[in-house]
């Protein structure tokens, strides 16, 4: 909290970079003081420009680039009086004089004095050191905007981007909206890093059925005319490439100043967000931040907390009392209009600091479900079992993921435990959420097992389980057995339970499609004496998790072409491929897990990944190729006409196939 009026003149402010940080500081200071004098002093031609909405031009979303310049110095100066000097590198801070140098400009230097320095530098993108690198364009400003706009103007039919996070991902968006094939490749084992395996493998999914070709652990080592080499000998096509894989603070003016660093490289500032310099402060991606769920400090390269930081640190020069406060990353990306958002720290970071946890998953529709227009909501809890503090939340879905992290990220910030989610009064109205929100829901989960009601085993550790002798058991009704199932299981309804209970002995885990009819079965089982345990996030979470188990083994066919747009490949849609008769040769590329679960009778079983080592395996003739919803089988169908053979693209896959009503085999589960 800050009081009614700063408490002192302050003189001259000089701010290096504007954008988020620098501005938001300059202005507000302005607010406070209309006696500074305040210079911004930028190293590029624009000093406050929409950051975040650049991939978004790529695609035409964003349809003019001037919507993109948010203030210019002409303007700053006539409403705030602010000097803002655009194209002005300051190479030098010299603490002892209080001066920064600028230049050279025009082929000369200039000391320019301050009372207070304000670092807002940023943070720079991560550049590639490989051959062919120099191909390779990045995204952090206007000007990097303009150089691919520039190489779009060619019309290029192929993409590679390097990198899923979040500016990678929003790229590789807006390129295929413009019609061009992307190829992503990803260092690590998943997209989206700060999410865990199985809650990034729906937006993976996501990306592969619009047409992404997908390369998970992998890496460029080379860079040609018209394609980038793999480490793991893939070959892409690549008329356009642009790099994505992260940032890294700009510090070498702190550096240089004798500044201190944290321990993860970036600027160390105080709660004050004072440098280790009484009249230095800094801001924004360049400093570490606060992590409120491990403790210490961490790197974030988030507008939000360059924005509040740049406010708060007008505050301080102005004299007010301030305090930053902890960063918890909370973050949400787009992908083809699903939402992935996330608060706090995944279990990747908790493992890596020994920090004990349990995990929580449940999949709601974002609002009620007999209201239309429902659909499927992920979300993600993790909860410290001793104290019942909320560590972290994930949520993924096309509708409300961003209303629920914000609620538990709020949540967070006050102090508010797990359990305390099932008591938090939110808006409801059927066309916005349920009387039993998602976020209660959660509470109410947490709830349960804070007081021993229901215990659960995560996805992961199923494997083990059944290994040591569990039996698992499958309480889902009827009608949702065509989603697939886990092998192994027995098949009993829950409202069958009874009558079956006593046939039950030993450890048994059961689970249902989300966790609720399960949890119910369990508490059932506990009172007639079976040991019971539920899987947590039911079938959903387990099928999420063992399908990016097998991204991540999957091979890709070599030489790896990208796919065409959709509109130029030979394609079908269910109905008419049945009414052609039994007599056409149908190809599933699913994984065996799916494959079992539900198929079309007759045809042949290939995983895309094992295509290349079965070609000959294939039936002669033309080929009708098969998926779950028609992402992978596109893909299948590009790379089998580079082989020469005809090759037709099932739309829809499986899953519109069931919907049509056209016939299926189910593999037995009872």
């Amino acid at each position: 909290m800050t009081s009614a009026s700063p408490s002192r003149r302050t003189g001259t402010t000089v701010i290096i970079g504007g954008v988020a940080g620098g501005m938001s500081a300059a202005t507000r200071l302005r607010r406070l003081d209309e006696s500074a004098e305040i210079i911004v002093l930028e190293r590029g031609p624009d000093v406050s420009f929409a950051n975040c909405g650049l991939p978004y031009h790529l695609g035409g979303v964003i349809e003019q680039r001037e919507d993109l310049v948010l203030q210019t110095p002409a303007g700053l100066g006539r409403r705030f009086r602010i000097d803002v000097r655009v194209e002005s590198d300051v190479v030098a801070i010299d603490p002892i004089a209080k001066t920064v140098t600028v230049g050279p400009i025009n082929g000369h230097e200039y000391a320019q004095p301050y009372d207070q320095l304000v670092l807002s530098t940023g943070a720079a993108p991560i550049r590639l050191e490989l051959p062919g690198a120099e191909r390779a364009l990045v995204l952090r400003d206007l000007d990097d905007l303009d150089r691919i706009m520039a190489a779009l103007s060619t019309s290029p039919r192929s993409a590679v981007v390097l990198g899923a996070g979040f500016v990678g991902l929003e790229v590789v968006e807006n390129l295929v909206h413009r019609g061009v094939a992307v190829s992503l490749v990803q260092r690590g084992e998943q997209v989206l890093m700060p999410l865990d395996l199985e809650m990034a493998e729906l937006v993976a999914r996501q990306l592969t059925e619009n047409g992404v070709a997908l390369h998970l652990d992998a890496a460029a080592v080379r860079m040609d005319e018209d394609t980038v080499v793999l480490d793991n000998g893939a070959v892409l096509d690549a008329d356009l490439v642009i790099s994505a894989i992260g940032v890294r603070p700009e510090t070498e003016l702190a550096i240089a100043a004798g500044l201190r660093l944290g321990t993860h490289g970036g600027i160390a500032v105080d709660a004050g967000l004072r440098t280790s310099d009484p009249f230095i402060y800094a801001v924004g991606d360049a400093i570490e931040k606060v992590d409120p769920v491990l403790g210490g400090t961490r790197l974030l390269a988030l507008a939000g907390p360059a924005n509040r930081h740049g406010r708060l640190v007008a505050d301080a020069i102005a004299g007010l009392p301030i305090e930053a406060g902890p960063s918890a990353g909370v973050a949400i990306v787009s992908v083809f209009g699903l939402a992935a958002a996330m608060a706090g720290a995944n279990e990747a970071r908790l493992r890596a600091a020994g920090r004990r946890f349990r995990a929580i998953h449940t999949h709601p529709s974002q609002h009620t479900g007999y209201f239309p227009g429902a659909r499927r909501l992920s979300l993600k809890l993790l909860v410290d079992p001793d104290t019942d503090e909320i560590l972290g939340a994930q949520a993924v879905g096309s509708e409300g993921a961003d209303k629920r992290i914000d609620v538990i990220a709020t949540a967070m910030a006050a102090g508010i435990t797990a359990s305390g989610l099932a008591g938090l009064e939110l808006a409801y109205a059927p066309q916005f959420g349920a009387a039993k929100d998602p976020v209660n829901m959660l509470g109410y989960v947490a709830e349960n097992q804070r007081d021993g009601f229901d215990r659960t085993i995560q996805w992961h550790e199923l494997d083990a389980a059944l290994a040591a002798g569990s039996t698992l058991l499958d309480v889902r009704a009827a009608g949702q057995l065509a989603e697939g199932t886990i092998p192994g299981a027995r098949w009993i309804p829950v409202e069958e339970l009874r009558a079956y209970a006593d046939e039950l002995t030993g450890p048994v885990v059961v689970h249902c499609r989300v966790g609720q009819s399960a949890h119910t079965a369990v508490r059932l089982l506990g009172e007639l004496g079976v040991d019971a345990v539920n899987l947590d996030g039911g079938y959903l979470t387990w099928r999420d998790g063992m399908s990016a188990r097998a991204r991540i083994h999957r091979s890709t066919p070599r030489p790896v072409r990208t796919i065409r747009k959709r509109e130029d490949m030979h394609s079908i849609i269910p109905v008419d491929l049945a009414a052609l008769g039994s007599e056409v040769s149908i190809l599933d590329v699913r994984e065996p897990d799916e494959y079992a679960a539900m198929r079309v009778p007759g045809v042949v079983h290939i995983p895309l990944g094992e295509l290349v080592d079965r070609l000959d395996e294939l039936p002669s003739g033309r080929l009708y190729v098969m998926c779950a919803a028609g992402g992978r089988s596109a893909r299948a169908v590009e790379w089998l006409e580079q082989q020469g053979r005809d090759a037709v693209n099932v739309v829809g896959g499986i899953t519109e196939w069931y919907r049509d009503g056209l016939p299926v085999e189910q593999g037995a589960l009872r």
